[in-house]
């Protein structure tokens, strides 16, 4: 039997979908306020069978922070994919990241350790892999300074690949996948989902910093024919291109027919931005949509390599404009 944390993201929920085509032994941790409705969401936007897809599906009301709602998810289970986590830059929430990102997957780990799970698939970030210098490409070989990391998100993921490494040391066959941006259908209102629909009603800003986009159909994919296969204690790079942010604006302002963002952010917009959200989370207590580490990060240049992956798998990532153009037309679907 196959478990999925995180079933309840954008990930997650793409995953158990596929998972779903081929399996009927899946378990899936959710917490008690989630949205499984989102979730089937998905499903729908690929099937119509989407209900019978869905209901393939074990749901198992669980926190990996929890210990003990953690021993009913597990009975049975010989394979686990730890797509569960914190993504912040706020550094409000570095001890819940902490507590989610690293003591949560070693929740899993310690699990997967004494049920022999046969395999653990764990979702990381390129937040781990060490920043490109120049117009270097960054590969899994690049050893991560992690006394140069100033921002919380980064420290815990890079906190939970260790704990994954553990469960290797310990006899659990483990594939860790460090994607780039995800892009994909679903959960409009945030993380990669929110880029779509503030373009679609009309947002004028973009910046010419650069970094790796993946769609999360390929993330998918690379995650289940890592488990099928032969190769473990590794960890790829999944980036299908390296390309401004811009390019990725303009992308879809012209897929959705509409005005392409015009304003460029500088340095010194940037700057100011992320000073007045703070200014106004201490009075609104709403967490700032821009954040000190957000406003430097979105100007950078930063290259990743997939070779590793695309070679040891035979795999074909699909281009950007492919899905950003597919995206666009399932969020069309959504909004009629």
């Amino acid at each position: 039997m196959i478990l999925v944390t995180g079933g309840t993201g954008l990930v997650g929920s793409h995953l158990l979908y596929q998972l779903s085509l081929e399996n009927d032994a899946i378990k899936a941790i959710h917490r008690k306020n989630s949205d499984l409705l989102a979730v089937k969401n998905v499903f729908r936007y690929f099937s119509d069978a989407y209900e019978i897809l869905f209901q393939k599906i074990e749901w198992i009301e669980a926190d990996i922070t929890d210990i003990i709602s953690l021993e009913e998810a597990f009975k049975n289970v010989t394979e686990v994919y730890h797509c569960a986590a914190m993504v912040s830059f706020n550094s409000k929430d570095y001890q819940a990241m902490c507590e989610i990102n690293i003591k949560g997957t070693s929740n899993i780990v310690n699990f997967c350790i004494a049920n022999l799970i046969k395999k653990l698939c764990f979702v990381s970030s390129i937040a781990t892999i060490e920043k490109s210098i120049g117009n270097k490409f960054m590969s899994e070989a690049d050893e991560w300074n992690i006394g140069k990391v100033s921002y919380g998100y980064a420290m815990t993921k890079y906190g939970a690949e260790m704990e994954v490494w553990r469960a290797s040391q310990e006899g659990v066959p483990v594939v860790i996948v460090n994607p780039g941006v995800i892009l994909g259908a679903g959960f409009w209102h945030q993380g990669s989902g929110a880029i779509f629909s503030k373009i679609y009603k009309g947002f004028p800003f973009y910046t010419e910093g650069i970094t790796g986009f993946v769609s999360v159909n390929d993330v998918v994919r690379v995650m289940i024919l890592l488990m099928k296969g032969d190769i473990v204690n590794e960890r790829s790079i999944l980036v299908a291109e390296n390309i401004s942010f811009k390019e990725v604006f303009y992308q879809i302002a012209q897929n959705f027919k509409k005005k392409p963002p015009s304003i460029k952010v500088t340095k010194l917009m940037s700057s100011f931005g992320w000073r007045i959200e703070k200014l106004k989370s201490i009075f609104t207590n709403n967490p700032p949509t821009l954040t000190k580490h957000a406003a430097k990060s979105i100007r950078e240049k930063r290259y990743y390599s997939s070779e590793k992956i695309q070679k040891e798998i035979n795999f074909k990532f699909e281009s950007i404009s492919e899905t950003l153009k597919s995206v666009c037309e399932l969020y069309k679907k959504e909004i009629k």
